[in-house]
């Protein structure tokens, strides 16, 4: 599977995507979703949710957003009953009795082409578990190369049993359909020093997934190796001029703006999961 074909489809593409994401991050989604090259739409009203949707080629519902819930609802069926892809992003989906309760809700009334979490929140999904730290996965949840063979097990059974890809990103990424699973080794520690790197993420999967709706485990896999390689050479950045996160951010940025396919190509660990 060569990922750089995707970014090259949401290049020559420039998928619209509508995004129902928290104040936190919608400006950094809308800006990731630019320098990907795919183009973003923040309507979040419910009376007009889903005639954006309509007009989208992908959907990305944030539970960050969790006041939004009824406009992801009215979007997601509308982009359901049209075939266009919904990427679901479960914030903090075990934090608290009213996120448990939205997101079984969501659910059961989208179905969703991808959901893009940390292991945290996987694991709420999965019922496993009510962790995490606010939005940030707990260090027990996180994804080891020493508990790699459960990990990959739990993303596996809850994408059969959701029909939908899993993909949780952290220092190791997974992402699975059901039938296959890939691991992805790209990203760096400084990543987590900012607030919407997963928010962006779950963005640019929306806008892979819209690129290539007939491929969504390779959309998500080429979303999260551009993100994690793009983290990489953030950090260099950083690193070589002394700057703190608040420049990561912006170097986060420009680095998708400016990824080749070359790059992509040659930093890119990514390999199919045969444990």
């Amino acid at each position: 599977m060569e990922l750089v074909e995707y970014l090259s489809r949401v290049r020559r593409q420039a998928p619209l995507v509508q995004c129902i994401t928290n104040f936190v991050t919608v400006n950094d989604c809308a800006n990731i979703l630019l320098a990907a090259g795919a183009s973003p739409t923040m309507a979040m009203d419910p009376r007009e949710a889903a005639e954006a949707a309509a007009a989208a080629a992908g959907l990305v519902c944030n539970l960050g957003a969790i006041e939004h819930v009824e406009s992801m609802v009215l979007a997601g069926k509308q982009a359901n009953r049209l075939g266009i892809p919904v990427v679901l992003d479960p914030v903090a989906a075990g934090g608290t009795a009213l996120r448990r309760e939205l997101s079984a809700q969501l659910l059961r009334e989208v179905r969703f082409t991808a959901i893009r979490g940390n292991a945290s929140e996987i694991r709420a999904l999965a019922r496993q578990g009510s962790g995490g730290s606010g939005v940030d996965v707990t260090p027990l949840d996180a994804v080891t190369e020493e508990n790699l063979p459960q990990s990959a097990e739990l993303a596996r059974r809850l994408a059969a049993e959701l029909r939908t890809v899993i993909a949780v990103s952290g220092v190791l990424d997974l992402v699975s359909d059901g039938a296959r699973t890939a691991v992805l080794r790209n990203g760096c520690a400084t990543m987590a020093r900012i607030t919407g790197s997963g928010c962006m993420l779950t963005a640019l999967m929306g806008a892979f997934c819209a690129a290539a709706p007939e491929a969504p485990f390779e959309a998500a896999c080429a979303a999260m190796a551009v993100m994690g390689t793009a983290g990489e050479l953030a950090e260099e950045r950083r690193l070589q001029n002394g700057t703190g996160n608040a420049t990561f951010r912006a170097d986060l940025i420009d680095a998708v703006f400016c990824m080749t396919e070359e790059t992509l190509k040659e930093r890119s660990h990514y390999a199919l999961y045969q444990g």
